[in-house]
């Protein structure tokens, strides 16, 4: 009688698909982080596994899917998914944006304030010299020997 070799060969079985959605997976963030097109037929070349299987896993398709039909950049270079600002994150971008704005503008208005106040008691302060209309060229006082 022959011994029982069935659970040696459904643990290879187990091992070699594995390895495969290893491979399908790697090769899936691969071309993702490079910004290459991601499709079944490409996908299969890269990692290797037929477009059948890639077809028939369930959750790697949906990934494929998502991925593929996302939208397309009009020029540069794609960023990644996990890369990409969710939309919370970028609505905080903004949140602090604006708020830095209001307190720039609160200190120019204060700053203006304070220029303008300068400048009119500059206006009124009395002058000890007579002002002109135009400068007028500078004349230095004379040079004395000591």
């Amino acid at each position: 009688m022959r011994a029982d070799n069935t659970q040696h060969v459904i643990d290879a079985a187990r091992r070699r698909a594995q390895a495969t959605r290893r491979r399908a997976v790697t090769a899936l963030r691969r071309m993702d982080n490079s910004g290459r097109p991601i499709t079944f037929d490409a996908l299969a070349r890269e990692s290797g596994v037929s477009r059948s299987w890639l077809y028939s896993q369930t959750e790697l398709r949906a990934e494929i899917e998502r991925l593929r039909d996302r939208p397309r950049p009009a020029a540069g270079r794609l960023v990644p998914d996990r890369q990409r600002s969710s939309d919370a994150s970028l609505l905080r971008r903004v949140e602090v944006a604006t708020q830095r704005i209001r307190e720039l503008e609160t200190d120019n208005k204060r700053l203006r304030h304070a220029l303008a106040e300068a400048l009119g008691e500059r206006r009124t302060a009395p002058s000890r010299r007579p002002q002109r209309d135009t400068p007028g060229p500078r004349v230095s006082p004379p040079i004395t020997a000591c």
